[in-house]
């Protein structure tokens, strides 16, 4: 807390004066373009590992980076915060792209990996059961990358389960059907800080280094 309260106080005398006029800008409104979804981690910020400004993502951040699936009626089947941050960036901001993105050594999938029913506070046991689907998968030896250790196998394997859970919102799925909305996994590794992309073709996450960057931006275009 007395760092928070110092970083202000630097924020203010150092760093504010530069960005008051972004953020005049900004009180009229937002218009970021991508949904950001992110686990509560502190170690994770992506604004910068993304080198994003104030305004360039639509942010939701919670335990395992975590979508509660719709039923079928369209309804999300657990609580509505999630749910509701999607519906709104995707009709009122007009975002063109998710992505959800895990990360290695997270505690959300080495509870999940321990057994959910260990998981003493009664929320997060119950939260947890969104990771259930990943590591059914794991288990049955699903992997893709037998060179990481089991929770971060898993890790992975869960980005690519919340993006089946994205799919099951009808507001999802037809601007993925309408081509105005498209979704991506990737994979924060802390030890390197290193960001990986999801790459169906090659069914494993590959390193956004300046090659793979080019190859991303041009299927952007």
């Amino acid at each position: 807390m007395k760092k928070l309260i110092k970083g202000i106080v630097e924020f203010r005398r150092n760093v504010q004066p530069g960005y008051r006029e972004s953020f005049a800008r900004l009180a009229l409104g937002q218009t970021p373009d991508t949904l950001f979804i992110a686990c509560s981690d502190s170690r994770v910020v992506p604004n910068t590992f993304a080198s994003a400004d104030p305004g360039d993502l639509f942010v939701i951040r919670n335990v395992g980076n975590l979508i509660s699936p719709a039923g079928g009626d369209g309804v999300s089947t657990s609580d509505e915060s999630e749910a509701a941050a999607i519906e709104f960036a995707i009709s009122k901001l007009g975002v063109t792209d998710i992505i959800v993105c895990g990360h290695s050594e997270c505690g959300a999938m080495q509870a999940v990996i321990g057994g959910r029913d260990q998981v003493q506070p009664v929320h997060l046991r119950s939260w947890l059961r969104h990771a259930e689907t990943a590591l059914k998968d794991l288990k049955s030896g699903k992997t893709l990358d037998k060179k990481l250790e089991p929770h971060n196998q898993l890790s992975q394997l869960n980005v690519l389960s919340q993006l089946d859970h994205l799919r099951t919102y009808p507001i999802v799925e037809e601007r993925i059907e309408s081509k105005r909305l498209r979704l991506h996994g990737w994979w924060f590794e802390l030890k390197q800080a290193d960001v990986y992309a999801y790459e169906e073709e090659a069914g494993r996450f590959q390193l956004i280094d300046d090659a793979h960057a080019a190859d991303l931006l041009k299927r952007l275009t």
